[in-house]
């Protein structure tokens, strides 16, 4: 049903006659007339009934006039639903510990007039899709991974560099360091049961290894944070990787100690994606704030993979 000639007899209705409906929807009485008469052949009932002092509905016009007032406030409501900046922006954070989630509450903090929606998508094909879909409106992503391209219309900039730190239980070998360089963990084990063969951080951690000769193991299901701090805090012989801005927590007994890593220092690269299509407003209030947060990516003493974004 055409939407114009259900407002034109909407209005006609509210201004009692043709001659002022067509004044208010800016039309000739003719069209406002031409349109009446095209509603009733397609219900195949008159609505209206002339009188000396204007039009009046016949009792068919009054059966229509609630569905029809309806039908227009289901049309707006409609386009209000995707009308720019009316909607929640929806960005993907991959996980709710991670630096990436740490930068969206702070977003939220400096600006808690824009309504969010964090999801939490698994690789990198899946959030490529869901942005050019438009099922979301961003994602981090260390990019652009060896033989990945991103599509043309996805746009990224890299926002963070996040440094990685040993994380050990209280009797591994290096407890009591205040730092140790990326040559001393040559020969120490590194369980990251988390590491998923094919996604992003795999292809950071194989690089990692390959550079410098570390043992990266990823054996051994993965039971999640929790389980992993456990096994870390009763193993002396495993140490883990943990990006300096990841939230996690741990039982005071656990005794874990947080290292940094120098020499370099290897920094893992999140970069935001979206489409460039995308003109939601509040994605541009995102990029602008991260903009003004971000630190220099490539610092001297740093190390990331040679296919990181470089800007």
């Amino acid at each position: 049903m055409d939407l114009d000639i259900v407002r034109t007899f909407v209005t006609a209705v509210d201004a009692g006659q043709f001659q002022e409906a067509a004044a208010e929807l800016a039309v000739t009485q003719q069209a406002v007339s031409k349109r009446i008469a095209a509603l009733e052949r397609d219900l195949g009932v008159r609505l209206f009934t002339r009188t000396p002092r204007g039009t009046e509905l016949t009792i068919d016009g009054q059966a229509f006039l609630p569905h029809a007032r309806e039908l227009l406030r289901v049309a707006e409501r409609a386009v209000a639903s995707v009308r720019a900046g009316s909607r929640p922006l929806r960005v993907d954070v991959i996980t709710s510990r991670s630096a990436q989630s740490g930068m969206m509450r702070g977003f939220h903090r400096a600006h808690p007039e824009i309504d969010l929606d964090v999801v939490m998508l698994f690789d990198i094909e899946r959030a490529v899709t869901a942005i050019r879909s438009g099922v979301i409106d961003a994602s981090f992503r260390a990019v652009a991974m060896p033989g990945r391209p991103l599509p043309e219309d996805i746009e990224s900039v890299r926002v963070i560099d996040e440094p990685l730190q040993l994380l050990t239980g209280p009797a591994h070998a290096l407890a009591g360091a205040r730092s140790v360089t990326i040559a001393q963990l040559a020969g120490h084990r590194i369980w990251m049961p988390g590491v998923v063969p094919g996604t992003e951080w795999a292809a950071y951690y194989d690089d990692l290894v390959a550079e410098f000769g570390l043992t990266i193991e990823a054996t051994g299901p993965n039971f999640g944070s929790d389980a992993l701090l456990d096994t870390i805090a009763d193993t002396p012989a495993l140490a883990t990787f943990m990006g300096g801005q990841t939230r996690l927590v741990w039982p005071a007994d656990h005794g874990l100690r947080r290292i940094p890593v120098t020499d370099p220092t290897p920094v893992y690269p999140h970069s935001l994606l979206w489409h460039r299509d995308n003109a939601h407003p509040a994605l541009a209030t995102l990029r602008a704030h991260l903009a003004a947060a971000a630190a220099g990516h490539d610092a001297a003493g740093t190390w990331t993979p040679t296919w990181a974004i470089p800007r």
